[in-house]
């Protein structure tokens, strides 16, 4: 199976469109709280299929655009020293940040379909989507930081940890079947002292006169 086709499937058409409203940017919504539930959903759904990819397989090698490598290069040039593993909320939404931001997202604009959609992106990349771990962010932004995270090697540790808690699991189990086993060689050796025993009492019986 092609991991890389596989997974840009996934991310790029993981739902299917809520509304014909949802093809409009977020800001011409204003506080109607349908569509800003509709938003939700769809960015919730993303996250899943997401988290659902970086756990399954080896995140460094998930393609998530079809201009991963145009990304990746913009971001670390715009954004040299920014730390991508634990993420400090400041440099993503203070004043500062979002004029550094919003020149790198621009460029975007046309290549990265939904490049301004609302997406959920999480603060720690070693947790999942917990609401203490999230922040809403434009969809370019999540792309940015978790191509870098894929590539920097961050994201493996979800597929480590997930991987690590199923070989738990596994031979949990494995201990479950073996005490059964047990337990039930144990009766069947019961059952037969006891038919041994049984069989010692008649034949004393009987040799009686």
């Amino acid at each position: 199976m092609d991991t890389t086709c596989e997974s840009e499937e996934l991310v790029s058409g993981e739902v299917v469109s809520v509304a014909h409203a949802l093809s409009l940017p977020a800001e011409s919504y204003g506080n109607d709280p349908d569509i800003e539930m509709a938003w939700a959903i769809r960015a919730m759904q993303h996250a899943e299929v997401y988290y659902k990819l970086i756990s399954s397989v080896d995140p460094q090698f998930l393609k998530l655009t079809k201009v991963d490598d145009q990304i990746y290069s913009e971001f670390r040039e715009n954004f040299e020293k920014l730390q991508v593993d634990v993420l400090d909320p400041e440099e993503l939404k203070s004043e500062s940040a979002k004029e550094k931001w919003r020149p790198f997202c621009l460029k975007f604009e046309g290549i990265v379909e939904d490049y301004n959609y609302g997406t959920l992106l999480r603060l720690d990349c070693s947790q999942g989507y917990t609401e203490e771990n999230t922040i809403f962010a434009p969809r370019i932004q999540f792309f940015a930081i978790e191509i870098a995270r894929n590539r920097e090697g961050y994201n493996k540790a979800v597929s480590v940890s997930v991987q690590d808690k199923e070989g738990e699991k596994g031979a949990g189990n494995k201990e479950e079947e073996a005490e059964k086993g047990a337990d039930n060689g144990g009766e069947k050796e019961e059952g037969v002292n006891k038919e041994n025993s049984s069989s010692t009492r008649k034949a004393s019986r009987a040799d009686c006169p």
